[in-house]
């Protein structure tokens, strides 16, 4: 398969998750990749696997809450490979906290990555996509920016912010020939529900109509479809990948 043949796909937070996941996706499908990921070691031995499955990718370490580091960073993807077809803003935390015991630093770091750093890849990508004429951008969002979530003030405002965002976006950049559109993930099977105790799980899966939860798998085909020529004609809109979640 080569739909993304000669496209130039980033992904922040590509090491690991929903961010390999969907890098493994695109490569598949014949796309230039390049991940950023403030891990550094995570990121270099992923890569090491995708050598070793013939691809090639690049990465920079990046701190998506760093504006400095985000334009250096976009001015080296630029050097490298001469375009940006596709940003996935994925890159994202957790501190959470009930709203009594959450502290300062942790809400601020949460919106620092989640709100701040989707702002800082959207606005750097958005530039250079403009000038080109083309180009997706795709922002994670979540389920709980609808519903909320206990203890995840932070979190839950950085992700409803990141859905006005997308729409904003949708409506200024649309004319320029770029779609902006977002992805509300359920919970999924990866290291941030590794700390959710077993009976929380459980009861996620019985709210969850089709009654398991989801896999990176699913949520990078959702970003694969929307990046595609398949949805040319969506932007402005939050796709829920939840099996149904009903809180």
């Amino acid at each position: 398969m080569s739909q993304f043949k000669n496209k130039t796909v980033l992904i922040t937070g590509g090491a690991a998750g929903i961010g390999k996941t969907t890098a493994d996706k695109f490569l598949q499908e014949g796309a230039t990749v390049e991940i950023w990921d403030f891990n550094e070691d995570a990121a270099k031995n992923q890569i090491k696997i995708w050598e070793e499955e013939g691809f090639s990718v690049s990465f920079q370490k990046v701190n998506v809450a760093d504006v400095n580091q985000v334009e250096k960073a976009m001015s080296g993807l630029i050097d490298r490979h001469g375009k940006i077809d596709v940003l996935v803003n994925n890159a994202g935390i957790t501190k959470d906290g009930t709203l009594l015991k959450m502290e300062k630093d942790q809400w601020q770091a949460v919106i620092d990555v989640n709100l701040s750093g989707v702002y800082y890849c959207g606005r750097a990508a958005a530039k250079l996509m403009a000038e080109q004429g083309s180009g997706v951008i795709l922002n994670a969002s979540s389920v709980v920016a609808h519903n909320g979530n206990f203890g995840q003030s932070n979190y839950v405002a950085s992700k409803s912010g990141v859905i006005g965002m997308t729409k904003t976006w949708a409506k200024e950049l649309g004319r320029k020939g770029v779609r902006v559109n977002a992805v509300a993930p359920g919970f999924i099977n990866t290291s941030m529900v590794d700390t959710v105790p077993e009976k929380v799980l459980d009861s996620l899966k019985e709210k969850t109509p089709l009654g398991r939860l989801g896999e990176p798998e699913d949520i990078a085909e959702a970003y694969l479809f929307l990046a595609s020529d398949k949805a040319a004609f969506i932007t402005g809109t939050v796709l829920n990948v939840d099996g149904g979640l009903i809180f």
